[in-house]
């Protein structure tokens, strides 16, 4: 089996896992869904028939294969707090909406990594260096839900460059949809951009120290030659991976962005299925992240296998 059928292998039994994990966690959680979703004056036999309904009744292994049945062929059930409401049309519905902030977040990490890891980069520890360690260490250590309260307080109180809390579907006006995405994706984005910048320009500066680039320099390649040809390609592998794992967490962990924006996506979904205590929609959303995630990182695995072809045959060889 090559490289990338045995990482997709491992993928497959890595989501069966968290699925198993995910339906037992809630079956093992006290309390009773039937009596949570019912009101308290429901009687036993209104009870004992929602029980039925949700297969409650039946032991776990029949549970679990009739949930991962369904959820494979995209029927997961009915909400049991939103009764009649299909969980399957209620995620559909807001996953456009996480995508696209996820997907401009991606662009806006892109967009401020690559440019601000390069200046200063020809000399470790300089002014310019030291500034954009400050600039990095400071959008690291600020909490997400904070940086999107700063950002409507300057710009939608202050400047008014937009309206606090104001939405457009999608659906309604796509233009006026992208405009209210635009600073969610800018809190969610500076962070990540912040972590890619220093772990970029550490692996650059330690690049820089290895023996081939004073080969390089000894044959008269300046700096800024031996840094576009030799240095970043090597450095991005690394970058790569990390990217890989940001990638992830962008598509799955706009959660706190969400609920501070009032933007209608998976992320406040879940916020909102957990304080209902939904547990068919939160198994739902759970598996849903974890795939992201787990997809995200076998697919940089299989990118650098692509641009490295030495680090897959050296992962098949087991070394």
């Amino acid at each position: 089996m090559g490289y990338i059928g045995k990482r997709l292998a491992i993928t497959l039994l890595t989501l069966f896992l968290v699925s198993l994990l995910t339906f037992a966690a809630f079956r093992l959680i006290p309390g009773d869904a039937a009596l949570l979703a019912l009101d308290v004056d429901a009687t036993e036999e209104q009870i004992a028939l929602f029980r039925a309904e949700l297969g409650l009744d039946r032991s776990f292994p029949v549970q679990y294969l009739s949930w991962l049945g369904k959820f494979l062929s995209g029927n997961m059930g009915n909400s049991t707090r939103f009764r009649g409401s299909a969980i399957s049309a209620m995620v559909l519905e807001r996953l456009p909406v996480t995508f696209h902030l996820a997907l401009l977040s991606l662009v806006f990490i892109v967009l401020i990594a690559l440019p601000a890891s390069l200046p200063g980069i020809q000399k470790e520890d300089s002014p310019l260096d030291r500034l954009m360690n400050a600039f990095t260490a400071l959008n690291i250590s600020m909490p997400g839900f904070f940086l999107g309260v700063l950002l409507i307080w300057i710009f939608g109180i202050s400047f008014k460059l937009f309206i606090p809390g104001a939405y457009t579907d999608y659906r309604e006006n796509y233009g006026a949809f992208l405009g209210c995405l635009v600073f969610p994706a800018l809190a969610i984005a500076l962070p990540n951009a912040a972590i890619l910048i220093k772990f970029l320009r550490s692996s650059i500066f330690r690049e820089y120290s290895a023996d081939y680039v004073r080969t390089a320099r000894s044959k008269g390649l300046d700096r800024n030659r031996v840094l576009f040809r030799h240095v970043l390609k090597n450095a991005s592998l690394p970058a790569v991976t990390l990217f890989g794992m940001i990638t992830g967490e962008v598509f799955s962990g706009s959660i706190v962005i969400e609920q501070v924006f009032t933007i209608p996506g998976v992320g406040r979904l879940l916020i909102a299925s957990i304080t209902a205590r939904d547990y068919p929609l939160i198994e739902t959303l759970v598996v849903y992240i974890a795939f992201v995630v787990i997809l995200g990182n076998t697919l940089v695995d299989i990118v650098i296998s692509i641009i490295d072809p030495r680090i897959a045959d050296s992962r098949v060889r087991g070394e």
